[in-house]
């Protein structure tokens, strides 16, 4: 089984588990309604997750969602006030950090600076007590595990921050736990290096098969590494889906703005069948877009569009689209390969398009203040119920 990370399009492979007695996918780690309060605030509010064997699983969100403290929990750094966390089948509430079968990658490295990178990474399998030679096997397979085969002997301090953050991820990986749990760990990191680890975590990840939980804040960094990403807020699960499912058929208005840009109108149904929907958008008129199960007429939400699912164009030039309004332009973003364009509607609603700048020499189509039409097609889109 493949499964592409949705922005970068890269395929990596996961092999699931399956019990001989049952026939079904065991999950190696199960959260059955975990709640956690700090006072009269609820960080984790009754959530359940389930993560297969050798998943790159992602629990994402906004500050305060309480995609960390449920990480903490999963660790052995703090105890949920109910509910279980299992592992292999096993509670492991009450088991103390040290002897759950997991490490944790944090975003400040935790390198201890009087060792070098090899005794760094061997720090985990002195503390289990294992043997000189294997130590040195290991040590060296996780050097080699991260391209830092001839770096054994640097101190951190002569390591740059991507290399740090690969000593750390070593360091995670060399006593073989069954779960890698990730804080951030690309947080601090400047944004081309960033880019650049994203690619190391998959490949490192597809060849290890160690079971990776990631916490980020981050949406393209969770759309581009994971299997699948649950969308947390205010405490509790949005929604648990594959990166594409997330960005393509969100499951509600919170899920549909805090993944990516959307353009988002109030709308009610008029018509609904399998294959569309028809919806008036106030004084905009009427608007059609793909079908949905359970919608039926007289139905109030939302219709949400994507950015790169608007056409915008000069007004003489505009595809004949049902859906299809004029504007103006009111600002716009250039950003090297792409540019945004925000786009004032006649009723005072905003909607965002995108272009590419494919055309050499073309930093940008249209000037503030310019004429538009802002177009899409009938399939485009998806209604949000409220």
């Amino acid at each position: 089984m493949s499964i592409s990370g949705a922005a970068g399009g890269t395929n990596f492979g996961k092999i699931p588990v399956f019990c001989l007695l049952t026939g079904t996918t065991m999950a190696l780690l199960e959260i059955r309604n975990v709640t956690r309060r700090f006072g009269s605030y609820t960080a984790v509010d009754n959530v359940s997750i389930s993560v297969e064997a050798g998943e790159f699983f992602t629990l994402l969100g906004p500050s305060g969602c309480g995609k960390t403290t449920l990480l903490r929990m999963i660790a052995g750094f703090d105890l949920p006030d109910s509910g279980q966390i299992l592992l292999d089948g096993r509670d492991m509430v009450g088991t103390p950090p040290e002897k759950r079968p997991v490490h944790t990658v944090f975003q400040t490295y935790a390198l201890f600076p009087h060792m070098t990178v090899a005794d760094n990474i061997a720090f985990p399998l002195k503390m289990a007590g294992k043997k000189t030679h294997e130590i040195k096997t290991r040590v060296a397979d996780a050097l080699d595990s991260v391209r830092l085969s001839n770096f054994g002997n640097r101190f951190p301090n002569e390591l740059s921050g991507g290399q740090k953050q690969r000593v750390a991820f070593a360091r995670g990986l060399v006593n073989r736990p069954r779960l890698l749990l990730l804080d951030e760990p690309l947080g601090a990191l400047d944004a081309k290096l960033r880019e650049e680890m994203q690619m190391e975590l998959i490949n490192l990840q597809k060849e290890v098969g160690v079971t990776f939980v990631f916490v980020t804040h981050a949406q393209n960094e969770a759309l581009a590494l994971s299997h699948r990403i649950a969308v947390m807020n205010r405490g509790n699960v949005e929604q648990i889906d594959e990166p594409s499912k997330i960005y393509g058929f969100p499951r509600n208005r919170f899920v549909a703005d805090f993944i990516g840009k959307i353009s988002m109108m109030s709308a009610q149904v008029l018509e609904a069948s399998p294959t569309h929907l028809r919806l008036d958008v106030g004084d905009m008129g009427e608007v059609t877009t793909a079908g949905k199960e359970g919608i039926k007429a007289g139905d109030k939400g939302t219709i949400a569009i994507r950015p790169e699912q608007i056409l915008i164009s000069h007004p003489s030039e505009a595809p004949r689209l049902k859906n299809h309004f004029l504007g103006k332009v009111q600002d716009f973003l250039y950003a090297g390969d792409v540019t945004t364009y925000i786009v004032e509607l006649a009723n005072g609603a905003y909607m965002e398009a995108l272009l590419p700048n494919s055309a050499p020499g073309r930093a940008k189509f249209f000037e503030v203040g310019d004429p538009v039409s802002v177009s899409w097609h009938h399939d485009a889109g998806i209604f949000l119920n409220d």
